[in-house]
């Protein structure tokens, strides 16, 4: 069997949710690191594995796959453990347009190389690139709070595909000092999916080279 090699880099949400997945279903892996702040990810050795230039990528069962949710689907299909969409179609749409909120609307908008360009093609400045992330940031978490349940997570009692996307980009938020206290209800599924083991061990604190 071939060895499951996860391409990573610590502080990348997109890496953190599926390495959230890798450790709720027991996947063991190799982790090599792909530093975005020395930007080894526009490197030629890098963009030969995956042209986009992108992270994370997963080397699994002789394939090469990139982009996080197309990663998660693909070991939500092929292996064990809890499942990241429900069976019931209609679940199951509603559970992914919860994760794209995140995964299509929020993250896309401020990652690292939206915010290089804005900084070097636009001369946007600190300060108008903070404003830049609170926008889409909030906007897209108060969409996603309307849709929160009172109790429990998104998954219920396990992690599912919206908890995944959730957690990372809200570690994101106070990262850039983003304010979140106006989404009460995605803060308590944020701190109750961040005590469970596996997502405990995601955690970039936990995913830091040492």
């Amino acid at each position: 069997m071939t060895e499951t090699v996860f391409y990573d880099y610590w502080r990348s949400s997109a890496a953190y949710r599926v390495r959230i997945v890798l450790q709720l279903k027991g996947i063991a892996y190799r982790t090599e690191q792909v530093d975005l702040g020395a930007g080894e990810q526009t490197g030629a050795r890098y963009r030969e594995l995956n042209p986009q230039g992108l992270i994370p990528a997963l080397a699994i069962d002789g394939h090469l796959i990139t982009q996080s949710l197309a990663i998660i689907d693909y070991l939500d299909i092929t292996r064990g453990g809890p499942a990241m969409l429900p069976d019931d179609p209609a679940a199951r749409a509603h559970t992914l347009a919860q994760a794209l909120i995140v995964a299509a609307d929020i993250h896309p908008l401020n990652n690292l190389r939206v915010q290089l360009w804005l900084r070097d093609e636009l001369g946007a400045d600190q300060s108008t690139r903070q404003r830049w992330m609170a926008q889409w940031m909030t906007t897209g978490f108060a969409a996603l709070e309307a849709q929160a349940p009172e109790q429990g997570l998104f998954g219920g009692s396990v992690p599912n595909l919206a908890d995944v996307c959730l957690v990372p980009q809200l570690y994101n938020a106070r990262r850039f000092d983003i304010a979140v206290d106006a989404f009460p209800r995605l803060l308590r599924i944020d701190a109750e999916a961040r005590a469970h083991p596996a997502v405990a061990a995601a955690a970039p604190e936990a995913a830091k080279p040492a």
